[in-house]
């Protein structure tokens, strides 16, 4: 293997190995272009960016006071005492500067218990009550169901909000923020005040009938109806005091929300004005649109309260995206610590030829320091809140994440390096602070070291039966061992080669990849008859997956209930990705055969594993 490539300055590494170790150089051009896009970090920056340790830690730094997050003044020298307490505090030094001290315990909490569960996408687990989307109703239908089999999670797809315009994004990980959830999820029948309007619940339950999920319609029906229940009800005294709570969070999001609105998703075009948070032209328009600015943190209080009611009793893990859209809220909150004319991405491997852009912008990793790293404890701490457990997509990102400059493709772009050990020490401390366990998705190309400092840090790997060498037995405990992601093909699709041939009708690649493809696959699932059917090769992937001493193990409802059809198909902009319900309702889960099956197995593969 090629040794570690260099890295400038400017965190940029000058070259990259690919899934084969093959390296390849970055051109000079990209490299000239992202360190002008990155720019210098202040002379005195690391006087004032964040000091982050763990209890007994030495600091270099003299000493002073530190003021701790319940207001008591403690003095250091130099190092921490050995019970000094966690968290974000103020370290005062004697020459006056101020700078921020995040305290961590360095690794993650972990359950002691093994157990297994379902990986669901919400929006395409649909009811005979929901209104065209599966919703935070069926979620708690949806852990009912898990708990009464015996589970111990439900993970979920990310339930992050989008902006709240007439044609809604489709995709969960492109969102306008990792700190709010979105209001198509509400299950409006059961929102405060609802009983105080007409509903006219027939028009939302019909919403259902179309054979896709048809977001814009949905949500158009959604908001007229929820309008007219804050108009009428408005949530009371208890929202006010939560409102107020709050604090500036959420009144600069419900006030972007608003905006969106009347000027459009992207704060780039809004008027001039209106592109900077605190403006003196920002407070005049909240003055001026009032009752849309709370109708919209109404949302989020109405939001809080039924997924709470959804995850009661149950862990609940939620996925954080490895983004948010440039446009978006979060974009123009964090607007001075993100780059410009570049995009988030993966290199080309050996799934993708030709790379991937996912069009979210990155964050300057200096810039993130300089900001106290308040952009990532916001969207950790949002995310894991109230649920019991956190799956970061695309883990490598903490690491070091792949610049897509905006002239160019996928492949012209370079890795740039992240603080990542700062980063997991936040991610252990509000997983600690949470009772929260946190899983990391270290799929496709992971460099030497990552999987290492996961460990570490208690946090899990996620290793999946398409991607594994090794037979299930042999994987590590502390992982989430699952079958397949939203990505990749489910069982049923692999098996009967329906997924191969919605490959070949969007041109995925050509037909030599696509089989070539199928068959490595194919190769993760032995001891099948060729004439086996697809429910037979779900319940045999299975078997195997319920033989992996992960301390989770994870199914899709999709291959439970045999779709053939994957969520998602990177490089298919014509598919409806997103977009498929389940072709079971929610109520009819809990006795469909083969998820009934697939349950007995994992359950009584962690109970053997427990007598063993």
């Amino acid at each position: 293997m090629t040794g570690t490539p260099t890295t400038d300055d400017w965190g940029i590494d000058a070259s990259w190995l690919d899934a084969l170790d093959e390296e390849h150089e970055v051109a000079q051009e990209t490299i000239e272009k992202l360190r002008e896009i990155i720019g210098r970090p202040p002379a005195d920056l690391e006087e004032r960016a964040p000091i982050v340790a763990r209890p007994g830690d030495s600091l270099e730094v003299e000493g002073g006071e530190v003021v701790c997050e319940d207001g008591e003044v403690r003095s250091i020298a130099g190092s921490l005492p050995a019970d000094f307490p966690l968290g974000y505090h103020w370290l005062q030094s004697a020459d006056g500067r101020r700078r921020r001290l995040i305290v961590s315990p360095g690794r993650c909490w972990l359950p002691e218990q093994r157990t297994w569960g379902w990986a669901v996408q919400l929006y395409a687990a649909r009811s005979r009550d929901s209104w065209g989307i599966g919703d935070l109703g069926d979620l708690r239908a949806l852990r009912r169901m898990a708990a009464e089999q015996g589970a111990g999670f439900v993970l979920i797809n990310p339930l992050h909000a989008v902006a709240p315009i007439a044609e809604q994004e489709d995709s969960p990980y492109l969102p306008a923020t990792r700190r709010f959830l979105n209001p198509i999820y509400l299950r409006v029948p059961e929102v405060p005040g609802a009983d105080a309007v007409d509903l006219e619940e027939d028009a939302g339950r019909a919403l259902g009938d179309g054979e896709l999920i048809d977001r814009d319609a949905i949500w158009a029906r959604k908001r007229e109806v929820l309008m007219r229940i804050f108009f009428a009800h408005g949530g009371g005294e208890a929202f006010g005091r939560w409102r107020e709570e709050q604090g500036q969070t959420l009144q600069d999001w419900a006030t972007w929300a608003a905006i969106t609105e009347e000027h459009g998703a992207d704060w780039h075009a809004w008027p001039e004005e209106l592109r900077r948070p605190g403006s003196r032209a920002l407070e005049a328009y909240v003055e001026q649109h009032g009752a849309v600015v709370a109708f919209h943190a109404w949302l989020q209080w109405a939001l809080e309260l039924q997924f709470a009611a959804a995850t009661d009793g149950m862990t609940v893990i939620q996925d954080l995206p490895i983004g948010f859209a440039g446009g978006g809220a979060d974009a123009w909150t964090w607007q001075d610590a993100l780059a410009d004319g570049v995009s988030v991405g993966a290199p080309p491997d050996a799934f993708n030829s030709t790379g991937q852009d996912w069009g979210s912008p990155p964050l300057i990793p200096w810039r993130l320091r300089d900001a106290d790293y308040e952009p990532f404890i916001q969207s950790i701490r949002a995310t894991i809140a109230g649920a019991g457990g956190l799956r970061i997509d695309h883990v490598m990102g903490l690491f070091r994440l792949w610049w897509v400059p905006r002239d160019g493709t996928a492949a012209d772009g370079a890795y740039v390096r992240y603080p990542a050990e700062d980063l997991l020490d936040i991610v252990a401390l509000e997983s600690h602070r949470a009772q929260a366990l946190v899983v990391g998705e270290d799929l496709g190309t992971v460099e030497d070291g990552v999987r290492e400092a996961m460990a570490e840090h208690g946090v899990l790997s996620y290793r999946l039966l398409w991607f594994e060498d090794d037979e299930p037995a042999d994987w590590p405990a502390e992982a989430m061992a699952a079958i397949t992601t939203h990505d990749l093909p489910t069982v049923a699709g692999l098996w009967s080669g329906a997924d191969a041939e919605e490959q070949a009708e969007y041109g995925t690649g050509t037909a030599e990849e696509i089989e070539r493809g199928r068959t490595s696959l194919l190769e993760h699932l032995p001891g099948l008859a060729d004439d086996a059917t697809p429910e037979q090769a779900v319940e045999q992937a299975h078997r195997l997956l319920a033989q992996a001493p992960a301390l989770l193990l994870s199914a899709t409802l999709d291959d439970a209930v045999g779709e053939p059809r994957r969520p998602n198909m990177p490089g298919a902009a014509d598919r409806p990705n997103w977009s498929l319900p389940l072709p079971v309702l929610v109520e009819d889960l809990p006795e469909h055969p083969l998820l009934r099956s697939v349950a007995r197995t994992l359950a009584e593969g962690v109970a053997g594993a427990a007598t063993d």
